[in-house]
């Protein structure tokens, strides 16, 4: 699925409506997604499994924190 086809949505479930928001979180994942790939390709080119890169960027994602669950917002 591309940034084109996600559909943001916020807190409530509701799609993200605004056309600058929409436009910075693509930009934010087409820069994600090539720096993902960028680095699963030369964890392949070390010897490093597919399946254990994969397991590595998934362990990453669940280690990221929520803002507003942490009172900072």
């Amino acid at each position: 699925m591309s940034s084109e086809d996600f559909p943001w949505l916020d807190r409530d479930g509701q799609p993200v409506a605004c056309v600058e928001k929409v436009r910075v979180l693509r930009e934010n994942d087409a820069e994600l997604r090539q720096t993902l790939q960028d680095a699963f390709e030369d964890g392949i080119l070390m010897g490093v499994s597919p399946d254990a890169m994969r397991q590595s960027f998934i362990a990453m994602l669940a280690d990221l924190v929520d803002p507003k669950s942490q009172g900072n917002a």
